[in-house]
């Protein structure tokens, strides 16, 4: 039976590629193994080995088309005795072809098999190096070492780019350094328990809190491109300003205060406010539109037994700093007690997170999904700086904002952390 061939997904996340080019053209033989075409997405340009032999009966995607989807026909191979004219007559459009299951299918007489992306494999000295076929052939006629070319595709493969960078001298190591490999899958349980001598440990089973923690983790790490950016903060007026709030705050019938700030409830009025004067910050990634909110519902990490949880503070930027302290005390007691209901600690436009109070000076936080910043905070202390050209002390903290580089840029994040600063330098600000 004849065999569509399918635009492959060269990566996880691959929707659609260009056509660059044909390598085999209609009616030449095809061998397993034999590059058939060159597929370019927008990370890397990669060659596509025919899976069966046979002869390329028809081309049913032209060289140089773009935004081919994946799973589509590009082409149709005939196989052994099949008569190869009947086979390029009847070959249908990319259109008309359903997305592919894993397992190969009967579609209109035509057997469906799942796209290969090119395979990996070449013993090259003491090392395995991972490169594709034209690779080889390009290196082989340029007498270059392959062992020493730094591969750029997938999982370090190199590609036929590498070998073009290596010929100028670029991209290679130096001799005798290792090569690259896959990434290796993660031991079992019982390879990593076999690390340790029967008896030395207790086998705590995870509860559902730290299950959900991981598995949230684990996808916020490999889903979403994180970067940090670092500022110091002079808290010296905030500092004074919140001593003399508390002192102010009128006081019940037993003399307890209406309420009593904490340094953590101006950083959450700070970071609301900053989300208003910079609101393509305070955004939402989804893969069919950026979420642009409204208003500021910030996010507070909170210390519970097994793990975290993220109470969210509604409308931040709306309350006064005497209500986000009492509200941010009451969902905390309620996390800890774990009494929250799923609307107080789910969503959010951002989220801080605070470990000042252990000493730690400065840290970068994992973003919670789906929220495309979080904010690190660190302990203020007393450090010299310079003012005026005089050496100075000044209580100073430290924080950090990891950002999801697709919502929110370089730019963009350096432009809400100076609006935060400012407002956290300048505490009156809050109040106006």
């Amino acid at each position: 039976m004849p065999t569509n061939i399918l635009m492959p997904a060269l990566s996880p996340t691959m929707e659609k590629g260009n056509l660059a080019r044909w390598l085999k053209k209609e009616g030449d033989t095809v061998k397993a193994g034999d590059i058939i075409a060159e597929i370019e997405t927008d990370k890397a340009t990669m060659e596509y080995e025919a899976v069966d032999d046979g002869v390329l009966a028809k081309i049913v995607v032209p060289e140089g088309a773009q935004d081919v989807a994946v799973n589509s026909v590009i082409a149709v191979l005939a196989g052994e005795g099949e008569d190869v004219k009947k086979i390029a007559s009847g070959a249908g459009s990319a259109k008309q072809t359903a997305p592919v299951s894993p397992s190969p299918q009967r579609a209109e007489g035509v057997t469906q098999s799942s796209p290969r992306a090119p395979a990996p494999a070449v013993a090259h000295g003491a090392n395995r190096v991972f490169s594709s076929p034209l690779a080889r052939r390009i290196a082989k006629d340029a007498n270059v070492d392959l062992g020493r070319v730094q591969g750029s595709g997938p999982h370090g493969r190199v590609i036929a780019r590498d070998i073009a960078a290596a010929k100028s001298g670029a991209g290679l190591r130096a001799p005798g350094a290792a090569s690259a490999m896959p990434m290796a899958a993660t031991p079992s349980d019982q390879q990593i328990r076999a690390l340790f001598a029967d008896g030395s440990y207790d086998v705590v089973p995870h509860d559902n809190i730290r299950k959900i923690i991981a598995q949230r983790l684990t996808l916020s790490k490999q889903t979403i491109p994180h970067f940090y950016l670092t500022i110091d903060c002079d808290i010296g007026k905030l500092s004074a300003a919140r001593e003399e709030i508390n002192v102010a705050a009128p006081k019940d019938k037993d003399g307890k205060p209406a309420y009593k700030l904490s340094i953590n409830d101006f950083v959450i009025k700070a970071l609301a406010l900053a989300l208003q004067r910079i609101p393509n910050a305070n955004v939402t990634w989804t893969d069919g539109g950026m979420l642009h909110h409204k208003h500021s519902d910030i996010g507070v990490a909170v210390a519970i037994p097994g793990g975290l949880i993220t109470p969210v503070v509604r409308h931040a930027e709306t309350k006064s700093l005497s209500v986000i302290s009492n509200e941010m005390r009451d969902l905390a007691a309620r996390a800890r007690a774990k009494k929250l209901a799923p609307h107080e600690y789910q969503g959010g436009a951002s989220a801080i997170s605070n470990l000042g109070m252990y000493g730690v000076k400065d840290f970068a936080a994992v973003i919670n999904p789906p929220q495309a910043t979080i904010l690190a905070i660190g302990a203020g202390e007393e450090r010299a700086v310079a003012r005026g050209g005089q050496l100075a002390v000044a209580t100073i903290m430290s924080v950090t904002l990891s950002c999801d580089h697709r919502a929110v840029d370089g730019a963009l994040g350096a432009e809400l952390m100076a609006a935060f600063k400012a407002l956290i330098e300048n505490p009156v600000m809050m109040v106006v």
